[in-house]
């Protein structure tokens, strides 16, 4: 009696980050992260890091998962301009490391839109490998070379002066001791020479690094991107004192965060032909005459989304514009049509209300965009379709046979402006 049509729109979007060297005066390291809605865990909503770990959590990646810490080893060194005196009185004079552990803030700004989001970012750890001559050379006597390492500098590399901490790695030779510091908090960390270092090299920089992303379900799909560039030598962000000098003075790290969204609406067979029927429907009348005070019908769908998105409406009759009707062709009556949304939990207004009949027209505005509050998976809403009672007893009338219709075409856009 009453048919209509429904349409549906879907779409998708997705972040990803990556690795490369420049030239001796910077180097640049690139990060990548990407979020894509998980339907076997759709609570998660969180950028998941892409970006392989070398170095220290490329060796030791339970240490890192379980302290949420990722690494990046890239091949700047940091060599002596002068020997390095025993017992030197000043921090700087000897080996003095302190790195960029607060955490700082960078913007990334997607590709298409210009749409802008806050990363931060902070360095959780240091190391490298400490090399110089033969440390039982530099301390004389015994061939300890552990023993001698730990002579030379006061105590073992393993072990981290505070404010750096304990990681639980360390490698050494007769020339060379591989280490790992954590950084909880932004300090220098010094080891005093014992007995003169004729020369001393950090053989590369391996740098471990947390990061707070954004909501991925407040942004769009997409690719975000953004830089932020730290500097290296004397008082700067990575400071290893007054004789250590960098082979690159400056680290840029380039995010590249991808965001792959999910929009889908499934309407069962036939869903696309609703037709509105009395409440208990149309015996009363041909039986009886009782004619009925109100027509309508639910449609469900099944949605699946894990971003913000808006509905409206295409209407082939309206009355005022904004709202559709339906028309019986004979008698050229036209009777408006009130349509309205529910959504399923997890899906919320503007205004983080649940949606409940909310009437949808053709131009909603604000008051037609949708937020999730975590990944909704096929779950089902709710069409609902009806003729205000105020015009029902116009369209039946004893005698006269009239057949309305209408085309509604009801969209799901993930293109929120």
């Amino acid at each position: 009696m009453k048919r209509f049509q429904l349409f549906k729109r879907w779409a998708s979007v997705g972040v990803f980050v990556s690795l490369w060297l420049t030239s001796a005066g910077a180097a640049e390291v690139s990060i990548q992260a990407s979020f894509k809605p998980d339907s076997a865990n759709p609570q998660r909503n969180k950028f998941k890091n892409d970006t392989p770990s070398s170095g220290y959590c490329g060796s030791y990646p339970a240490q890192c998962q379980e302290n949420a810490m990722f690494s990046l080893q890239v091949p700047i060194q940091f060599n002596s301009s002068r020997p390095i005196m025993a017992n030197h009185e000043n921090p700087r004079q000897g080996a003095y490391i302190k790195v960029p552990a607060q955490w700082r803030t960078l913007t990334v700004i997607h590709e298409a839109t210009g749409e802008q989001e806050d990363v931060q970012v902070r360095i959780a750890g240091f190391g490298s490998a400490a090399e110089s001559d033969d440390v039982i050379k530099l301390v004389g006597g015994g061939n300890d070379y552990r023993l001698a390492h730990n002579q030379l500098w006061g105590s073992s590399w393993v072990y981290a002066p505070a404010p750096c901490g304990y990681s639980g790695m360390g490698f050494f030779s007769p020339t060379r001791y591989r280490f790992f510091w954590r950084t909880p908090r932004e300090g220098a960390c010094v080891k005093q020479a014992r007995f003169n270092v004729p020369w001393l090299r950090y053989q590369y920089l391996d740098f471990a690094y947390e990061l707070v992303t954004p909501n991925p379900l407040g942004m769009s799909s997409g690719k975000y991107i953004g830089q932020l560039t730290y500097t290296l030598g004397p008082g700067a962000d990575f400071d290893m004192g007054d004789v250590m000098l960098p082979s690159s003075n400056f680290l840029a790290l380039n995010f590249e965060l991808s965001v792959l969204h999910t929009l889908k609406v499934d309407v069962p067979p036939g869903g696309n032909r609703v037709e509105l029927v009395p409440e208990g429907g149309w015996q009363s009348w041909l039986t009886q005459g009782r004619k009925p005070t109100r027509l309508f019908r639910d449609q469900t769908f099944n949605i699946s989304a894990s971003s913000r998105f808006k509905m409206q409406m295409e209407c082939e009759y309206s009355l005022d514009g904004q709202t559709c009707a339906v028309s019986d062709p004979l008698s050229g009556h036209v009777a408006p049509l009130n349509v309205s949304v529910s959504l399923p939990a997890g899906l919320t207004n503007i205004a983080g209300q649940p949606v409940n009949r909310l009437p949808l027209q053709r131009n909603g505005g604000v008051m037609q965009i949708f937020l999730p509050g975590f990944y909704v998976d096929r779950k089902p809403g709710t069409l609902h379709f009806d003729i205000p009672a105020s015009v029902v007893g116009e369209m039946i009338r004893p005698g006269q046979q009239r057949q309305y219709s209408g085309r509604v075409t009801v969209i799901w856009d993930s293109e929120v402006g």
